[in-house]
């Protein structure tokens, strides 16, 4: 059972790893869970849901990133708010991954029209600066 501080820090944390994909950090999540605790005592609710199941740590320095648990968590709480919110929420990030699947393909028509003229120097750019982007 959740208390209702743990709860709000794992829909912050499932929203926020949603957002980025990116594992969230303790400091992070007090800066937008309004919250007035510690950064200790979050870590302490952390390591609660981690215990229970709803989060995990990829490594010993990282934020934590929702499991399965988290997501079927959050889901069923968005639709006890209100279906129109939860279909809110879902249309929001289809057009979030409909934008980044937009500029991933730009820059592959960049790669092909450039593939073309046969210039290795702006391929290898074009190639470094998308690892850059999918490695960050």
């Amino acid at each position: 059972m959740l208390t209702l501080r743990q709860e709000k820090i794992l829909n912050f944390l499932v929203k926020e790893y949603i957002a980025t994909s990116e594992p969230v950090g303790s400091l992070a999540l007090k800066k937008v869970c309004d919250l007035d605790v510690s950064g200790a005592t979050i870590r302490n609710d952390l390591q609660e849901l981690a215990k229970q199941g709803y989060i995990e740590q990829p490594h010993t320095s990282a934020g934590r990133i929702p499991t399965k648990k988290a997501y079927k968590h959050f889901a069923d709480c968005i639709r006890r708010q209100s279906e129109m919110e939860f279909e809110m929420f879902i249309v929001r990030q289809i057009k979030s991954a409909h934008e980044q699947m937009e500029q991933e393909m730009r820059m592959m028509e960049r790669l092909m029209d450039t593939l073309e003229n046969d210039n290795i120097f702006e391929i290898l750019t074009i190639l470094e600066s998308w690892h850059k982007k999918t490695m960050n």
